[in-house]
């Protein structure tokens, strides 16, 4: 019989609690965030814009920040990353109250919008540090032969806080006051900041050359000479440059489309998230049975599904249905992705392969954010409101499915 990881792993423990607790902060940013850009502006590009800077991080730094990771203690590279994200919580929350009740002139609008951009830039700058951070820190407390059920369960927790509470959540608190999500975030990095403090691990000897760019490109090559890791890299830039346009634009397709409001979109959300918990507990024993390439065609599919059903349908059951499948595949698709690179990635390289991966892989979610806002402005005047925020969901389909017959013939694993 297994014996249990929380039982049994006091730094796991206050790992995993840590993750709760802080993305529970995030899953109400991620509901919020885009609801107050909505209060500010209706303007799809404008929107996209502060996606976008939310975003763009990950193209700019996710490099740096492995050549950091592997330097630095990482549990002080997480707890100082979320001292950052708690001031920028706590600026947020100065600016909503600052901002008067009733129409706001075209100028102001206009600033409040670069203000907002500029303070998700800056949270995005810290969440890249963090998130590296976190992910190469795993299999320093969980043996290899563990870490496809320690992410499981951490990705699962993750998912029913975060995306699952997080979202209904979001919609009470926004009808209590836009600025009280963000106030709540702040508290909720405050704890998860005294929670990872707690974390004790034997000194390491950072791996990493003095020198920055022989360091980087040292992760760069080897990620070059490992094929079926860069495929998967590139694969998931594609899908989250279509994936994050299609999240950029559901506020106002939820508003437009579906008709719905601020409690009926965190609910939308929580139908996600009730897809992630199901993927999270099923991906290891799915990945076991059927193998891990089945299991990533499985997961594309499902990314396929999400897009045909968002772009040729105005039903909300139907979307929610969609999302709950898409989360699940997206949970396959990390879980058994993930544990395969901690396995497969040295310690001393970690930090800066996982960085090049998700330069990559999340370094393309700013360029789709912007895309989808363009798009929708592009196809309005020909094709009217409705129709044109249809249309990054039938582009990501087209795109999902490309990468679905790429998957079935190209990936290929010695193990």
């Amino acid at each position: 019989m297994r014996r249990s990881l929380l039982r049994s792993n006091r730094n796991y423990r206050l790992l995993l609690s840590g993750s709760v607790v802080t993305n529970l902060g995030d899953g109400v940013v991620a509901v919020a965030m885009p609801w107050l850009a909505a209060l500010l502006t209706r303007d799809p590009v404008q929107i996209a814009a502060v996606a976008t800077a939310g975003s763009l991080p990950w193209f700019l730094f996710a490099l740096p920040a492995g050549v950091w990771t592997d330097r630095a203690d990482r549990r002080r590279l997480m707890i100082r990353a979320d001292c950052v994200r708690l001031a920028l919580a706590a600026c947020v929350v100065a600016m909503t109250l600052a901002v008067p009740a009733g129409p706001v002139a075209a100028g102001a609008q206009a600033g409040l919008v670069a203000t907002l951009a500029a303070i998700a830039f800056l949270a995005g700058t810290a969440e890249v540090v963090r998130d590296n951070a976190a992910q190469t820190l795993l299999p320093s407390i969980v043996a290899g032969d563990e870490l496809e059920r320690a992410n499981g369960q951490m990705w699962s927790a993750e998912q029913v806080v975060g995306r699952f509470l997080g979202p209904p959540l979001a919609g009470a608190l926004i009808a209590a006051g836009i600025s009280v999500p963000f106030g709540f975030n702040a508290a909720t990095l405050a704890l998860a900041i005294g929670t990872v403090w707690l974390i004790t691990l034997p000194a390491r000897t950072p791996a990493a050359p003095a020198r920055f760019w022989p360091a980087l490109l040292e992760g760069v090559g080897w990620m070059r000479r490992t094929p079926p890791i860069l495929r998967l890299a590139v694969m998931l830039g594609a899908f989250n440059a279509v994936a994050v346009g299609g999240w950029t634009i559901l506020v106002l397709y939820a508003q437009e489309v579906l008709g719905l409001g601020a409690r009926g979109y965190g609910l939308l959300l929580a139908c996600a998230a009730a897809g992630g918990v199901l993927g999270g507990i099923v991906a290891p024993g799915v990945a076991r049975r059927i193998g891990m390439r089945a299991s990533l065609i499985l997961a594309l599919a499902s990314f396929v599904l999400l897009h045909l059903a968002l772009g040729l349908s105005r039903s909300v059951p139907l979307a929610a249905l969609a999302m709950v499948l898409e989360a699940a595949g997206v949970m396959l698709w990390n879980v058994v992705t993930v544990s395969y690179r901690q396995r497969l990635i040295p310690d001393g390289l970690l930090g800066r392969v996982n960085a090049v991966y998700r330069f990559f892989a999340w370094g393309a979610m700013p360029f789709g954010a912007l895309g989808a806002g363009a798009l929708v402005s592009a196809l309005e005047p020909a094709f009217g409101r409705a129709a044109a925020l249809h249309g990054p969901y039938l582009l990501g389909a087209l795109v999902c499915g490309g990468l679905l017959v790429y998957g079935t013939l190209r990936l290929r694993f010695d193990s």
